[in-house]
């Protein structure tokens, strides 16, 4: 019979109790001592257990609905072990030979006790337990003859909690996020990403993927493991024989092993996800904490102020009349200084425009030699000197230099290489040159102008 028809309705009042935590931390610490005793706990023993935990945190205990003004009168700590009697989270036995009456814990309630334990202590981590598990498993079942598919099934459950485990933590990643946008301060997101995601996740269960290598210390061992018992034919069909020699032929030995090793491929695929989430995360607080930051001086942080402004009107017609005045919200460069998209010419074009056919055929090896030559003969100092000295108003225009000799021209066609790059001091303006003809030298009059940084 399943434990769940075991539970008395009135189990599930705890959890709509006022004093819930307060149960919760009793059945905590009764199920403490009740681990570390070796037979009963008296009833005594639980009520004494019950005042010092009151003493030592000065209890507030409401009145229950079903509670008499006869059950008022009692102390604090009997109110609370009868109330969990009455309820079915323990149980009284009584002992006629010795006349005293003992608490129990009963079986369903012990497992919602554990939960407890779950959510509110720092324990090794899930992620690192079942692995270790399916490394001891899969290693025992390979070397000792005595046993039985049991233990791989058992390797096989534990693979699946820990699939389980990471798809948990991967779908719980939304609440920091939510967390973080909901901080208005710098001061505030930086304690919410340090107290918050540093301790949460990246210590506690992060590291255990990544920092401290758990998951990877066992992973390569246990596909070897299970490469090699595939790769035992003999050994395979004594395991099978000793299988039906048992009965037990509901599942055969490879296809345990396929299971195990496909959990173990899912397991690639959640860490590769979580890796995705992680740095998403970490962008989202950069970007934040940049938005925290100039939020108030800002073009962006300007007009989402304006907006926020607007949507928080009764009447937003008015004031966006009065906005449209002054400002035009339609121009792009409205949210940015920079245009969305800006079309980079590629070197071809240059090329193109120096009257070289579109078609080019395969450099020779003497051409080929050239260009490294003229690439290699001058340094980026002597590239940027050439732009400088030919800089008026901080422009360099192409067009009224005179090139006349083959160094010149060698210099502005490395000078706009140079500026194509991105960590170069120099761009090219977007405009349409025109065509430079002079004497055997033929170019566009491209202007170079400081990069904005």
């Amino acid at each position: 019979m399943q434990l769940r028809y075991e539970i008395p309705d009135s189990f599930w009042s705890l959890f709509r109790s006022v004093n819930r935590e307060i149960y919760m931390e009793t059945l905590l610490r009764i199920n403490e001592e009740y681990q570390y005793s070796n037979y009963f706990l008296t009833q005594e023993l639980c009520v004494q257990i019950l005042s010092d935990m009151n003493a030592r945190k000065k209890i507030q205990l409401h009145r229950e609905e079903n509670e008499t003004d006869f059950d008022i009168l009692d102390t604090t700590a009997a109110r609370i072990l009868k109330w969990l009697l009455k309820s079915g989270w323990l149980k009284k036995i009584e002992d006629f030979g010795t006349m005293t009456t003992n608490i129990v814990i009963p079986d369903y309630a012990a497992i919602f006790i554990e939960a407890f334990e779950r959510l509110t202590s720092e324990e090794m981590e899930e992620t690192e337990i079942y692995i270790q598990n399916v490394y001891a498993t899969l290693f025992s079942f390979q070397n000792d003859s005595r046993v039985n598919l049991n233990m791989l099934r058992t390797a096989l459950i534990n693979t699946r909690r820990l699939n389980k485990a990471l798809q948990d933590m991967l779908h719980n990643m939304d609440k920091f996020f939510e967390r973080l946008l909901n901080q208005d301060s710098y001061g505030d997101l930086l304690k919410e990403h340090l107290d918050g995601y540093v301790e949460e996740i990246v210590k506690k269960k992060y590291h255990i993927l990544k920092t401290s290598d758990n998951f990877y210390i066992y992973k390569m061992d246990i596909k070897k493991c299970l490469s090699d018992m595939r790769e035992n034919e003999e050994w395979i069909e004594t395991i099978r024989e000793r299988a039906k020699a048992a009965g037990d032929t509901k599942e055969d030995v490879i296809e345990l092993l396929d299971l195990i090793e496909r959990g173990f491929d899912d397991i690639e695929h959640r860490i590769t996800n979580m890796d995705k989430e992680h740095s998403k995360y970490v962008r989202a607080t950069v970007t934040r904490m940049n938005y925290l930051l100039s939020g108030e001086t800002d073009t962006k942080g300007l007009v989402v102020q304006l907006l926020n402004k607007i949507s928080a009107e009764e009447n937003p017609d008015q004031i966006i009349k009065e906005t449209g005045k002054r400002m035009n919200l339609s121009l792009l460069e409205i949210f940015s200084e920079k245009s969305l998209y800006k079309k980079r010419k590629p070197k071809t074009d240059f090329i193109s425009q120096m009257g070289l056919d579109e078609e080019i055929e395969d450099l020779a090896r003497e051409d080929v030699l050239k260009l490294n030559r003229i690439q290699m003969r001058y340094s980026r100092q002597e590239i940027e000197d050439f732009i400088e000295t030919h800089m008026e108003n901080e422009i360099m225009d192409a067009g009224s230099l005179n090139i006349a000799e083959e160094a010149d021209f060698e210099k502005l066609i490395l000078a706009y290489d140079y500026s194509t790059r991105r960590n170069s001091k120099y761009q090219i303006l977007e405009e349409e040159p025109e065509i430079i003809e002079n004497g055997k030298y033929k170019y566009p009059g491209l202007k170079f102008v400081r990069r904005r940084l």
